[in-house]
């Protein structure tokens, strides 16, 4: 009796285990994804349900700095990123020895100047402390903005790798100071003027459709990228998510939830 009685409930085991597998995606086909907070992940909260229903669960892990995440993707801890400008990634290859590749572009959030101090460019003074971010890409974005606003003049603003060394007229004197670009909006109230990644203005409660004292036109070139390494570039899960970033339902969603803070690039 207690010989047959075992593999009967083995069986009963298997075949009530084997019932439950059909409302979850297998282990196999998760994805995981680093991103910075806004607007990277709430857009990737966009796409969950839609890749739920191809068969891929999204794991999303959220950072709130720019090397994290592409290297917990190069070394292989995380799937695929979606929180940076091709700039800053060619940067980020080429001082790191790395060779992750873009996947495809989904939205631009235009670079602004913000200030607690002054309402406009025109009352910045003589001398003003100005903070830009450190990264290479960045801290030339910010610089070639001054130069556009006309508060500097560089040798070469088509340069997307323009450096304080370029800078060839600096009427006013600013005083530029280089810090890490999360911790930007921190110290606003502290400075004259400070450039800030969208994504880190929003997450800090600034619209930076409004709050800016001058912004990146709609035709920025700064696309923000899924970005994946070689060997996983063609994977079908990453392959999906690449359709779904750039599908309607995320175009309505962030020309709906942010009013033009963020633009869709496709």
């Amino acid at each position: 009796m207690r010989k047959t009685f075992l593999p009967l409930m083995l069986s009963l085991a298997a075949a009530l285990s084997g019932c439950g597998g059909d409302s979850a995606a297998p282990a196999g086909d998760t994805l995981s994804v680093a991103a910075t907070a806004v607007p990277h992940a709430e857009i990737l909260e966009v796409v969950k349900p839609i890749l739920e229903k191809e068969g891929v669960k999204l794991q999303v892990r959220v950072f709130n700095d720019y090397v994290q995440p592409n290297d917990q993707v190069a070394q292989k801890h995380i799937d695929v990123n979606y929180f940076q400008t091709e700039p800053y990634l060619t940067a980020y290859n080429a001082g790191r020895g790395t060779a992750l590749v873009t996947v495809a572009g989904v939205h631009i959030e235009p670079f602004g100047a913000y200030s607690r101090r002054f309402k406009s460019l025109d009352e910045v003074p003589q001398g003003a402390d100005v903070a830009i971010p450190n990264d290479p890409s960045n801290n030339s974005r910010a610089l070639i903005l001054l130069h556009k606003a006309g508060l500097i003049t560089l040798a070469d603003p088509s340069n997307d790798l323009a450096t304080q060394r370029d800078i060839v007229a600096n009427p006013r004197g600013l005083r530029l100071r280089e810090l890490d670009s999360a911790m930007l909006p921190r110290v606003l109230d502290q400075v004259d003027l400070a450039l800030i990644n969208t994504n880190y203005a929003l997450d800090a409660g600034l619209n930076p459709t409004r709050d800016a004292l001058v912004i990146e036109s709609s035709d920025s070139p700064y696309v923000n990228f899924l970005v994946a390494r070689p060997d996983n570039k063609d994977d079908p899960r990453v392959q999906k998510l690449a359709r779904a970033l750039t599908g309607p339902e995320v175009k309505a969603f962030i020309e709906s939830k942010y009013q033009g803070a963020v633009l869709p690039a496709f």
